[in-house]
């Protein structure tokens, strides 16, 4: 063994001395994915414990990210790297010191996550129907944006930055909540606004990005349309409504008509009229609101000529709150008066009438007789009125009857109401003594009304009779004047005195004012007669002008004697013109407009304070206007045009004033308010010649676009325009919506119909070319409409699954060990939606060996990209691990708005080409292998070895070959040999068997053991080799063992078996059978026996049995040894022959002649001891073999056995007998030590049956030298039998004992 070591020496010198390669000790690096290129990434360092210069390289499929300073080590970024698609690289990194193999190994390369994706919106575009009476804090709708970075840097938060219409209170409107959700923060309403557009910010928590921090944000619009609800009572337009009827119209004449509208203009609901008013004369009809006059008109029945009507509307339909939305406007309706009353007479004074009681036809009165003329009677009030009202109340008064001539009235003529005397006209015909009583007729004549124009008032006048002489006047009447409104106190006349011839106390005179009425006005001086003005704000020329007083002059006899005051009022300028009637006057536009100002001024006609003048006052229509400033007849200076006034009402205010010419002028002003009708002259009009439009295909509902258009018509109701579809290919899809956007400006929201669903897909054509059309609702004529073109591009909705294509999903091949890297294959699937970003994504991977399962070993082979790409991920596919991947995927389309946004589940079978990758694995053998030189033919298996190889097909068959065969000899010297054996290979399930053969004829004397060198070699290119060393322990021809039976051969091969079963039971050991031959071949002993076999006793661990052994082993079990005995059994002894030499031969016939001699001599002395000790050796002979079949097997040694050797090795492993049998140790057979005889000295046993069978053995006889001589063999032989009691043979003799 001393070569061995040697060896070793030198290669340890070897390894110390020599160069070491470099190695790396990095295996992962991180990478920040915003380092732009041409930055280092990172720094590649190996080391060299020797110093030696370094080339780096980098290779692999990632490897394109990145170049490599081979001198340095520096790593620089060459292509732009993304965390968000590729998250860890793996690259091969190499290193060469110029001198050993280069070193590679795997690196992994993790991209580091930087702040470079803005937030993204999902699911858009955003846009939701909110109704008006949303309740606050409600959320509205909820957008989401998602943002592919890490950490804070994907975490979204939201806000709102505009809202349009902008102002101040929309700002507030809304807020967003941290989760996306758009909350209501007011009220909304309809009229106001109808659509809401909110520019909403999705802003991320910021990160580092190229060293700064950077915030990223995106954003996109929530549009809201707000839906119209029944919420707002209707509302009148053109308010204030006036108008005039004549109070003898017919009834239904129609007065005017009031217009209501919906406040709620998206719902336009229906709307009724009614008027609320009890008890008037008007109707009004409910669907039209035209006012009619329902019962007959009497003005002067009437509180007021001005009747005013509560008119209500009403919606059709409840409001949101289940009320009736209802709004009211009041109608001032003038009652123009007709002269349609007759002038009646009542009996009251001026001041306190009472037209409402009925009237009177009888009054009565009294004057004195005689009394001068225009003397009015006294006692007598009446009061004629008229209930018409200007100049219809004008009627004249005259007499009849009787009496007619003697009295007039006064006044003749009276407008609507005045205070009626009668005055005396012929005093010689007022006499007491013609007549007491005089009886007139007061005839009041309306010579406007014909057909009753006259009421008659029958007045009694008793006469008063007087003394003889009275005061007289010199004059009969004084005609006197004062002006009105004079102060108190202002004399009228200085003295006006009465004669009387009667003296003293008759003569004296007081004057006194009669009728008793007029002291209110007048007053007279009771002495002096001086008339006087007593309250001056009763003088009032338009309601009196002409006062009578008869001035009474008293004498001492109480006669009396009167003269006439006519008081004349003179006219003082104090009456502004009164204007009559009211001015509201409607007209159509398009017409011109005349009217005649009525106006009066009650100072004194003819003079100036009573002529009238007319003129425009200055004002905003004054120049469209002219009046007469005589006549006062006003009219327009053109046609009038509603459209070119500002007006909401289509109103112009003309300001006309009626001044009279007295000193000071007065005047009075009046609002002429001319209404001007619109009417529906102007066609409406788009705002743009066409439109075009998108909307999203599978969208019903939803708004597309708004048309606009306007209408020059003033009035709500001509300007009002409805738009629809003109009927034309794809209209049916399409839905429109009027809305009021302003005064004659309309919208027509354009939508699709929620019913019907448009399919991008199964359109030929991917627009609708559409015809709208705005129409006038009020439009007398059906032409009165606009078009305009719509062009509606229908919009691809991403709403189709992806498909994966079948011919990407076929099976396909990945050789093993990474020898394909980076792409191995592309999927391909497709969407039939035009707007589509398909990514790949893989669900599970499972590995498959053969039909079983693999576990997780292939999980990380694959990869598979969003761009559908199959990579090579690990350089550790290994085919025998697992030979078929399965990855199951699916394709998902990232602008999925609608719909599934996955397609189906795929699998792609990847399955692992084999390579030649593994060497061939020898399988442990636990057998020991021996072989008999003596008993191996050719072709005997002698020893096997099986061997796996891990791969597959040609490339795992195996085949054995044997490369060397040594004899290590038991003195430790090695012998080569050649085509000592063969090796035959089978194959058996997954390995291969080597058959161990012997290939030419053994030399049965050489020993120690065959070291067998079998190599397995795989079918592969290059082919790989494993190498094996067998251990064939070789059994001598020393071992082999004589038995020599007493039957004949034929009766010992017969009976083979059962002697083979009880040798194999007492030994344990293998019996190989040698020959079975006659005695005749054998040398002579003292049994004849007539056959002997030849066997050699071999364990399965090489070791082998002597005689010796073989003989303690057969006495140490009675019952074998009885059974062998029947068998035929006589005598066991040694079956090695060993031939002289010459040398050995001569030597020997000269020591044999001398021993001849010396034998004879002695044998012939020791005869007579010989005998006469016989018995006692014989006795001896049956007490040792007593001791020998009493002895214990379990006290045999255990332990290892040098194969061909019965001494132990260090180990102790095998068994074998270690009873040493000195030539020299009393085994206690004889009395003396002078007969003893080795055991080994025996070459023959001879079994004789004994002669003496009442000896008794004689124990404890025996000494053992070695301490241990008491151990046994049983261990290796795996006795399970428990100790016997010995079995004495009685045949058995061993005489050499």
């Amino acid at each position: 063994m001393a070569w061995h070591s040697l060896v070793l020496l030198l290669f340890l010198l070897v390894t110390v001395s020599g160069n070491v390669a470099p190695f790396f000790n990095m295996t992962i690096v991180y990478v920040p994915e915003d380092l732009e290129l041409g930055q280092q990434a990172f720094q590649l360092t190996a080391i060299d414990i020797d110093g030696d210069p370094l080339t780096y390289s980098i290779s692999g499929s990632e490897a394109f990210y990145f170049s490599v300073n081979d001198q340095t080590g520096n790593v620089t970024l060459r292509n732009s790297l993304d965390r968000e698609l590729q998250a860890r690289l793996t690259i091969t990194v190499g290193v060469f010191d110029g001198i050993n193999e280069a070193v590679s190994r795997k690196l992994t390369i993790i991209v580091e996550d930087r702040n470079d994706n803005a937030p993204v919106f999902q699911h858009l575009p955003y846009e939701a129907y909110i109704p008006e009476n949303t309740t606050l804090n409600s959320i509205i709708y909820t957008v989401f944006a998602n943002d592919s970075d890490t950490g804070n840097s994907s975490k979204v938060s939201y806000s709102i930055e505009e809202v349009i219409p902008d102002s101040t209170k929309n700002h507030w409107l809304f807020y967003i909540l941290p989760s996306g959700s758009v909350v209501l923060n007011g009220s909304l309403d309809y009229a106001k606004n109808t659509f809401y557009q909110l520019r909403i910010t999705a802003k991320d928590g910021g990160g580092m990005l190229h060293n700064k921090l950077t915030f990223q944000e995106s954003s996109t619009y929530l549009s809201l349309t707000i839906q119209d609800l029944p919420n707002l009572d209707p509302r009148f337009l053109n308010e204030p409504y006036s108008d005039s009827v004549p109070e003898d119209c017919i009834l239904g004449t129609t007065v005017l008509t009031v217009t209501a509208m919906d406040r709620d203009t998206g719902v336009n609901d229906n709307i009724s009229y009614s008027i609320s008013n009890a008890s008037v004369p008007f109707a009004i009809n409910a669907t039209t609101g035209t006012i009619t006059v329902s019962r007959p008109l009497d003005r002067e029945q009437l509180p007021s000529e001005e009747v005013l009507l509560e008119v209500m509307a009403y919606e059709k339909n409840l409001d949101i709150h289940g009320k009736v939305a209802q709004a009211s406007t009041l109608v001032a309706i003038m009652v123009t008066d007709v002269n349609d009353n007759k002038p009646q007479f009542y009996h009251c004074s001026l001041t306190s009438c009472d037209f409402s009681t009925s009237a009177q036809n009888n009054f009565t009165g009294n004057i004195i007789e005689h009394s001068s003329s225009r003397l009015p009677v006294s006692n007598l009030s009446i009061v004629a009125h008229d209930p018409d009202k200007g100049i219809n109340s004008n009627y004249e008064l005259y007499l009849e009857g009787p009496n007619a001539s003697a009295f007039t009235v006064s006044p003749t003529k009276i407008m609507g109401t005045g205070e009626v005397q009668l005055l005396v006209q012929d005093p010689s015909s007022v006499d007491y003594e013609i007549s007491h009583v005089m009886v007139v007729q007061i005839i009041a004549n309306d010579r406007g009304n014909p057909m009753d124009c006259c009421s008659t008032a029958t007045v009694t006048i008793d006469l008063i009779d007087s003394n003889d002489h009275i005061p007289e006047f010199p004059q009969g009447t004084y005609y006197l004047s004062v002006v009105e409104n004079s102060p108190a106190g202002t004399i009228i006349s200085q003295n006006i005195t009465a004669y009387d011839p009667d003296s003293g106390v008759l003569g004296q005179i007081t004057y006194q004012l009669l009728p008793e009425t007029i002291h209110n006005i007048f007053t007279v001086n009771a002495t002096t007669g001086a008339v006087l003005v007593q309250n001056g704000s009763l003088l009032d020329r338009e309601t009196r002008p002409i006062y009578y007083a008869n001035l009474q002059a008293k004498d001492g006899g109480n006669l009396v004697g009167t003269t006439v005051l006519e008081i004349t009022v003179l006219d003082d300028n104090d009456m502004a013109p009164i204007i009559t009637g009211s001015y509201f006057i409607s007209v159509e536009e398009g017409q011109n407009v005349r009217t005649q100002i009525q106006a009066i001024d009650n100072d004194e006609p003819g003079n100036c304070n009573s002529e009238l003048g007319f003129k425009i006052l200055p004002g905003p229509f004054s120049n469209n206007f002219t009046i007469n400033a005589t006549t006062g007849e006003m009219h327009s200076n053109e046609p009038l045009d509603r459209e070119a006034l500002q007006d909401e009402q289509g109103q112009m205010v003309v300001t006309v004033e009626v001044y009279d010419h007295g000193m000071p002028q007065l005047s009075t002003s009046v609002n002429v308010t001319v209404t001007v009708g619109d009417m529906n002259d102007n066609t409406p009009m788009f705002l743009n010649k066409s439109y075009e439009f998108s909307v999203s295909e599978d969208s019903p509902g939803s708004l597309v676009g708004e048309v606009e258009a306007t209408d020059a018509d003033q009035t709500e109701i001509n300007s009002r325009i409805s738009f629809q579809i003109q009927r034309g290919s794809g209209s049916s899809n399409f839905l429109i919506h009027s809305s009021h956007l302003g005064p004659g400006h309309y919208g027509g929201q354009l939508s699709t119909d929620p019913d019907m669903s448009l399919d991008y897909d199964t359109l030929q054509q991917k627009y609708f070319s559409l015809v709208v059309l705005a129409a006038n609702t009020a439009a007398d004529n059906v032409g009165d409409t606009a078009k305009v073109s719509v062009l509606v591009h229908i919009l691809d909705i991403n709403d189709e699954p992806p498909t994966i294509l079948p011919a990407s999903l076929q099976d396909m091949h990945v050789s093993e060990n990474g020898t394909q890297q980076g792409l191995v294959h592309t999927l391909v699937a497709s969407d039939p939606d035009t707007n589509h970003s398909l990514v790949f994504e893989e669900l599970a991977v499972t590995c498959f060996k053969w039909a079983s399962s693999a576990g997780e070993v292939c999980w990380d082979w694959f990869m598979l990209a969003p761009n559908g790409s199959v990579l090579v991920n690990s350089s550790d596919i290994d085919y025998e691990l697992c030979d078929r991947v399965v990855l199951t995927l699916r394709a998902e389309d990232l602008y999925t708005e609608k719909g599934n946004r996955y397609s189906q589940n795929k699998t792609m079978t990847i399955l692992i080409t084999d390579a030649n990758d593994n060497t061939p694995v020898f399988l442990s053998i636990s057998e020991t292998f021996v072989v008999v030189p003596e008993i191996s033919p050719v072709d005997l298996q002698v020893a096997t070895v099986k061997a796996t190889d891990a791969d597959s097909g040609p490339r795992g068959a195996i085949t054995f070959s044997i490369v060397s065969v040594v004899l290590v000899e038991d003195n430790g010297v090695s012998r080569p040999f050649e085509n000592l054996f063969k090796v035959v290979t089978t194959a058996k399930e997954n390995s291969y068997i080597g058959s161990i053969q012997v290939a030419s004829n053994l030399d049965g004397s050489l020993k120690g053991q065959y070291q067998v060198t079998v190599e397995a070699q795989d079918g592969g290119a290059p082919a790989h080799t494993a190498q094996t060393v067998l251990n064939i322990f070789t059994v001598d021809q020393s071992y082999r063992v004589h038995l020599q039976f007493l039957t004949t051969v034929d009766e010992v091969q017969s009976n083979s078996e059962n002697i083979k079963a009880a040798l194999t039971t007492a030994t344990k050991a293998g019996v190989y059978v040698v020959a079975i031959r006659s005695t005749e071949d054998t040398r002579v002993s003292q049994v004849k026996g007539k056959s002997v076999m030849e066997a050699y006793f071999v364990y399965s661990n090489g070791t082998a049995l002597d005689v010796n052994q073989l003989t303690v082993l057969i006495q140490s079990n009675p019952l074998v040894l009885a059974e062998l005995v029947n068998l035929g059994l006589a005598v066991i002894g040694p079956g090695m022959v060993v031939k002289p030499t010459r040398e050995t031969e001569l030597i020997g016939i000269i020591a044999g002649l001398v021993a001849f001699l010396l034998i004879f001599i002695f044998i012939m002395t020791l005869v007579l001891v010989l005998t006469t000790r016989s018995y006692k050796r014989k006795l001896s002979a049956m007490n040792a073999l007593k001791v020998a079949t009493t002895f214990n097997p379990a006290m045999a040694r255990q332990g290892a056995g040098i194969p061909g050797t019965n001494q132990y090795n260090a180990e102790g492993a095998n068994p074998m007998l270690n009873l040493s049998l000195d030539p020299s140790h009393d085994l206690g057979f004889h009395e003396d030590s002078s007969s003893v005889t080795s055991m080994n000295s025996l070459d023959e046993n001879t079994v004789n049956a004994p002669s003496d069978n009442r000896l008794k053995a004689k124990q404890g006889k025996v000494q053992l030298t070695d301490p241990t001589d008491e151990e046994v063999l049983v261990a290796a032989l795996n006795l399970k039998e428990p100790t016997k009691t010995s079995y004495v043979n009685p045949t058995l003799t061993t005489t050499d004992l």
